[in-house]
């Protein structure tokens, strides 16, 4: 019987690094996670243990550290595209290089209103993402946030759904709508302000989110992908994750109190998982 060995790729994941940059009266801290993947001609390494066209998984850890050096002083499209485009043009058995980050944020410390210049707090669960995609035919940028936690106390409601006889739920008009979102948007071009344009989207996501009249988490991301479409013409298309938070009222009545929506339990599993791409 013949085999033939099917779609392949290696790489280096979980390159981790953390960068200073010094300015002249203050300090960045970057810390950001790296993973590599390489695409191309290299068969005869799975069928025949012939390394000849393989790039050690080593070295490709050991160029992110070095790059970086020079060219991590920016946003992290910018690092990958830089990345990308070493590992390509370095070796020509590669058809297709991915390259995927992932940045934990940190902020300067303020007191009396002014930055400390070397003291910094975490972000705390949210990061920013980005994949950047290299092949004969250029280059492509993709990139979004996760582990944003958001919530909104009213505005929201879940009304007129489906119940049979295993439904429980009660219908409401005013609740808890809280959510761990998660976004990756695909952009039309590689020579874009990309800090400039990824704070405007997580903006138009936050002001959305805010202020959109809920009448279920589906309706409020397909708004949140509608409006960032709207507003950024470099935005081809749009991928939310929006699993439900649930935040459950708490029967008060059996100690003969009311609750108006004030008391609740909050729940981290089971969860309801939404997801829902936006196209133009």
């Amino acid at each position: 019987m013949n085999m033939k060995l099917g779609l392949n790729a290696y790489g280096k994941n979980a390159v981790n690094l953390s960068k200073i940059i010094r300015h002249a009266n203050h300090h960045e801290f970057r810390q950001i996670s790296v993973n590599v993947q390489l695409e191309g001609d290299f068969e005869t390494a799975y069928t025949l243990g012939d390394n000849t066209k393989i790039l050690p998984t080593d070295t490709q850890k050991n160029t992110v550290y070095a790059l970086a050096k020079q060219h991590f002083t920016g946003t992290i499209e910018e690092f990958g595209l830089q990345l990308a485009h070493h590992f390509f043009s370095r070796n020509p058995q590669v058809s297709k290089v991915k390259i995927e980050i992932t940045e934990h944020g940190w902020q300067r410390m303020a007191f009396d209103e002014q930055a400390h210049q070397h003291a910094f707090t975490g972000g705390g669960a949210e990061k920013r993402t980005t994949v950047v995609t290299q092949t004969a035919g250029g280059a492509t940028v993709s990139s979004g946030l996760k582990d944003l936690l958001i919530l909104k106390t009213t505005d929201s409601a879940f009304e007129n759904y489906i119940k049979d006889e295993y439904t429980v739920l009660k219908e409401t008009s005013d609740r808890i709508l809280a959510t761990q979102c998660e976004a990756v948007w695909d952009y039309t071009a590689t020579d874009l302000d990309f800090e400039a344009t990824y704070q405007k989207i997580r903006t138009t996501l936050l002001r959305t989110f805010a202020f959109h009249k809920s009448l279920s988490v589906q309706q409020t991301l397909f708004a949140i992908g509608e409006q960032i479409l709207r507003e950024n013409d470099v935005v081809r298309e749009i991928r939310l994750i929006m699993p439900n938070k649930h935040h459950i009222p708490f029967n008060l009545e059996q100690f003969g109190l009311d609750n108006n929506n004030e008391i609740f339990i909050a729940t981290d599993e089971p969860f309801g998982y939404i997801t829902g791409t936006v196209s133009r």
